[in-house]
């Protein structure tokens, strides 16, 4: 060997880290999650990916939405058991199905210190210069704070060397899927009664349609990226007019500045009404059509 060392330029160092850049997109994008909480999140997966845990991001990349967003709340969990003792009583079941290995908080406590300092290490050296665009975008439109900007700008000067990723032969994912399935049922049934707590059921005056987008809007103005999902009635023909939907918002504190105290409130959106309460499931009490 004739010792010369080869530079990657930051570009190739994107190129090279393509699947985490998808993930990352996936995360911040497609299901409108925090960006700086995401990075420690996707830093969490590649320590798990350089343990042993093989194609840990490739698998998770390959799930549908809804199951990689069950994931990230259970890296989050497993970040809190790194950085601090968890007071409450907590279960990752995805996490352990898509490992395939026995993995638990426990393995998180024992290994916190390790962990902690290595994800670190991670975030700095590997996820922050190859999604350092990704995060500029997203963070465009949501006023970043100090430390985020200087995060964005040691990024935009930082490169590093390839990292060699651990080799390991892809599951079936059909397979994966049909156990991550399982999983989840299971853990939804238990988040069933948050879900409901974050639950507003919206309805709208005959003859004055109001769409979800003008909705949307009209919260993302007040709070921000404040919505989870966002269900319509369904209508029938296309001159229909929707007279309800079911809107579930991140937090509960959002239900809270929204009624203020009251059991019913009233806005003005584009000059047509709209009237929101706390939804109650069916099984407590049924739900009118329309108000």
């Amino acid at each position: 060997m004739d010792g010369t060392q080869y530079t990657v330029t930051l570009d190739e160092f994107k190129l090279f880290h393509g699947i985490d850049r998808t993930l990352y997109a996936v995360l911040v994008r497609d299901l409108g999650r925090d960006t700086l909480e995401c990075l420690h999140i996707m830093g969490l997966w590649l320590w798990l990916e350089r343990g042993g845990f093989c194609n840990f991001v490739s698998k998770i990349l390959s799930l549908p939405p809804f199951l990689i967003n069950e994931l990230a709340d259970e890296a989050v969990i497993c970040l809190k058991c790194i950085n601090t003792q968890l007071s409450e009583v907590a279960e990752i079941p995805l996490t352990h199905s898509l490992a395939k290995k026995d993995i638990s908080l426990q393995f998180f406590q024992e290994n916190r210190r390790t962990a902690r300092h290595e994800i670190q290490s991670l975030i700095t050296g590997v996820c922050i210069p190859s999604l350092s665009d990704i995060m500029e975008k997203t963070l465009h439109n949501e006023s970043p704070t100090h430390s985020q900007i200087m995060l964005l700008s040691h990024a935009a000067s930082t490169t590093s060397p390839l990292n060699q990723i651990p080799a390991g032969s892809f599951v079936d994912s059909s397979s994966m899927i049909s156990n991550l399935r399982t999983a989840a049922n299971t853990k939804a049934r238990a988040n069933e009664t948050s879900r409901n707590e974050r639950t507003m059921f919206v309805t709208f005056s005959k003859g004055y349609p109001v769409t979800e987008t003008e909705v949307r809007q009209f919260f993302t103005r007040l709070f921000g990226n404040c919505i989870e999902s966002f269900h319509m009635q369904e209508v029938v023909s296309p001159n229909e007019q929707a007279l309800y939907a079911k809107i579930v918002f991140l937090r509960s504190s959002f239900i809270r500045a929204i009624l203020s105290g009251v059991s019913k409130a009233k806005f003005t959106i584009n000059g047509k009404h709209v009237w929101m309460r706390k939804f109650v499931p069916k099984n407590e009490r049924p739900l009118p059509m329309y108000l």
